[in-house]
């Protein structure tokens, strides 16, 4: 069958939905059911009084009178009982199934209305006019529920949260969020016995299933169908019944949900991920889609769809380890390695507590924000007995966490565990934006000293600032301390504060400035460089499985093929400038050579540091700053010094490098040697020190060394030389 129309006669009316036809121009004789209505059956040997065998003549008269002995179209769209089913057009007057249903003559069928290839709206519209109007076999109709109209029956809302495979979560305003039932969806179930023709309102047969989201099959598929499409997204909703309470379970607001023009139940069920439930035939509390949600539900099947299908059937094995601590340990070290890790927000527990699905590792885990302090909101006491108090502002960073990253992709990086519980801790982005920064900024959560030697801590302490500047939440009462004011009157008398420190020079810049480690700190360096080679060496990284980004710190493996910690500076293709962040030395070298950091060799803060070369400069000409270079690296790199910061430029510190042994100033030998210049300050504490780097500059301009062989090379800097 074709589905086009056929030329045809009716040869005679054995019921108003039952006919026979003769279809040209073949001159087969067949019995027609009409599609997607029923007629009262004509009884020949019927009580004439009974209500319903009388509508049952009055309907075979309307149906004789318009189309007995009269030539019409029939499409044929399916067959029942070896009788065929079909739509009856008639010339200017269209689908007589129309007026059928209009005039009270009939009723919808749903089995034979997904057989429709159109109109199957009209049809269900003809039907609700009759009934409203109380038109012959309505007569006595009543509706099961108020009608609802306005922002009752319609309204806009956002999405945030999907509950199983039918329900949603929906933020309208500034209420709270309230659940609505996707109309006559059945969620995939792992026993679908007994339910065939069972309604909504039956109540559901306990199940076994501690998980059901993981181990029902097609749950969890329904479920990120609807929070892919759907979750932080704005939906129109049509409220379409309610359904009354029954028993243990509260009344159901059913809605019909659409996003962009499409119905949300009816991608479901075209997906195989749900089943269309089946009504009595005067049950009006059912969706005003049913038709079409009947006609996906046949192509799905059609098409061994999600849980139509035969084979391949999805199984879920999720390790769930929270609150597990030694198989939390397990998975530690494979989280700290991969660096940042997606994952699926499952359930908010409080500000700073949440519980995470990882698809790349398959758990469930606990996750704790780092490197803050989050009030928590009320809790269940111990054992479900009576109720813990919340703490102030907890129930708001509970919703505010909540709006932001439930069911949520987002991402985290473990940084270490709760060996007593098995929580990790970390630090989790969503949508780019650092969850603990975010609290923090809103007033919600106290900066924790763990944090100090993160690399959000910068971050964390501008928003803890500008949240007590404006009094935002936990700092309402927040009372400023007022600042000692300390006067400090500088005097000529003043002098040059000195505070050795003995440290190695690592590496030299062409820019007069260098990168010192403190002698101190080597045991601790080196403690950590082992650490990192072993680590490498027995947990290889995978070449080419990370990809590094600017201003990333990772591990670089430099010439002598062993790792380091690095900072990455500029990505040019496969090239990646990177700076070893311990040694102050820089280097270009192929992705391939740099991997993911663990997060445990990320706490230590570099240990070289940079400084400027105080009180001194480069001669203007080229020639000379090459060799003036040259001799500056050469007098310092590779040993130690007493180094003293001199003063602070832009957040640089500017230091002086004095020999231990012979108390030689090396900046000040270098300009007695006449290879730099000296930079003047003005500083009253810093004259004294001048004047003695003046007199080692007049005596190399005297002496004609290096940069003044030819003379003095300041004159050129006259007006007279235009410059």
């Amino acid at each position: 069958m074709k589905k086009k129309p056929i030329p045809a006669i009716i040869e005679h009316v054995r019921d108003g939905s039952t006919v026979k036809a003769l279809l040209l121009p073949d001159f087969y004789m067949i019995t027609l059911m009409m599609t997607g209505i029923r007629c009262p059956a004509v009884k020949p040997d019927g009580n004439k009084s009974d209500p319903e065998a009388l509508l049952a003549e009055e309907a075979k008269f309307f149906v004789e009178r318009i189309i007995l002995q009269k030539d019409v179209e029939i499409i044929l769209e399916s067959t029942s009982n070896n009788n065929f089913v079909g739509t009856i057009m008639v010339p200017n007057k269209g689908n007589i199934a129309e007026g059928l249903l209009k005039d009270g003559y009939a009723h919808c069928v749903d089995w034979s209305m997904a057989f429709l290839k159109f109109g199957a709206e009209k049809l269900r519209a003809a039907e609700k006019y009759a009934k409203e109007n109380r038109i012959r076999r309505w007569k006595d109709f009543q509706p099961k529920a108020p009608q609802l109209t306005g922002k009752e029956k319609e309204f806009t809302g956002t999405v945030v949260e999907i509950v199983g495979g039918d329900a949603l979560m929906v933020k309208v305003g500034a209420s709270p969020p309230k659940k609505i039932f996707l109309s006559s969806i059945r969620p995939p179930r792992e026993a679908a016995k007994n339910e065939e023709n069972k309604g909504e309102g039956t109540t559901p047969a306990k199940t076994k299933v501690a998980r059901p989201l993981y181990d029902i099959p097609w749950m969890f598929e329904a479920r990120e169908f609807l929070r892919k499409k759907l979750i932080g997204k704005k939906v129109n909703i049509v409220v379409d019944y309610k359904q009354p309470a029954v028993d243990n379970f509260p009344e159901k607001t059913c809605c019909t949900v659409t996003i962009g023009g499409v119905n949300v139940a009816e991608a479901l069920i075209s997906k195989g991920l749900g089943t269309v439930v089946r009504y009595r035939q005067n049950d009006d509390q059912r969706s005003s889609h049913y038709d079409e949600l009947l006609a996906a539900e046949t192509k799905a099947a059609k098409a061994n769809k999600g849980v139509f299908a035969k084979k391949n059937i999805p199984q879920h094995r999720v390790n769930d380890i929270s609150g597990d601590s030694n198989r939390a340990k397990q998975f530690l070290s494979s989280l700290q390695r991969s660096g940042k890790i997606e994952a699926v927000v499952e359930f908010v527990t409080s500000g700073s507590r949440l519980r995470l699905y990882i698809p790349k590792e398959t758990c469930l885990i606990t996750f704790l924000l780092a490197g803050i302090n989050c009030p928590r909101g009320s809790r269940p006491g111990p054992g479900g007995n009576g109720v813990i108090a919340g703490e102030p502002y907890g129930e708001e960073a509970l919703q505010f966490t909540k709006e932001k990253c439930m069911q949520r992709e987002i991402e985290i990086q473990v940084e270490n565990i709760d060996k007593v519980r098995g929580n990790f801790i970390g630090w989790l982005w969503v949508e780019g934006i650092n969850l603990s920064v975010a609290l923090v900024e809103e007033g919600l959560a106290s900066v924790h000293f763990s944090a100090e030697k993160s690399e959000h801590y910068r971050a964390l302490k501008t928003a803890e600032d500008n949240a007590k500047s404006r009094r935002e939440k936990i700092w309402k009462d927040y009372v400023e301390e007022p600042e000692k004011e300390e006067k400090i009157e500088e005097d000529v008398s003043v002098e040059r504060k000195i505070d050795y420190q003995t440290v190695v020079v690592v590496e030299g810049t062409r820019d007069l400035r260098f990168y010192a480690q403190n002698v101190d700190q080597g045991p601790r360096l080196e403690a950590l460089m082992n650490q990192i080679r072993q680590d490498f060496n027995a947990n290889p990284p995978l070449p080419g499985s990370y990809h590094p980004k600017k201003g990333d710190i990772c591990a670089a493996k430099f010439t002598d093929d062993q790792w380091y910690r690095a900072r990455v500076e500029k990505v040019t293709g496969n090239d990646v400038h990177v700076s070893y962040i311990d040694y102050g030395n820089k280097e270009i070298i192929s992705s391939v050579r740099c991997a993911q950091l663990p997060s445990t060799f990320t706490a230590d803060k570099p240990f070289a540091h940079e400084f400027g070369f105080a009180f001194v400069k480069l001669p203007k000409d080229v020639e000379y700053q090459d060799e003036a270079i040259q001799s500056f690296k050469e007098d310092i790199e590779g040993r130690t010094f007493l180094l003293n910061i001199e003063y602070k430029i832009e957040k640089l510190s500017y230091a002086s490098l004095t020999c231990p042994k012979t108390k030689v100033d090396v900046a000040k030998e270098l300009v007695t040697d006449g290879f730099l210049l000296v930079d003047q300050r003005k500083e009253k504490r810093l004259q004294k020190l001048m004047a003695d780097y003046k007199a080692a500059q007049d005596e190399a301009k005297k002496n004609h060394r290096f940069i003044w062989q030819y003379g003095d090379i300041t004159e050129d800097d006259a007006k007279e030389f235009g410059r």
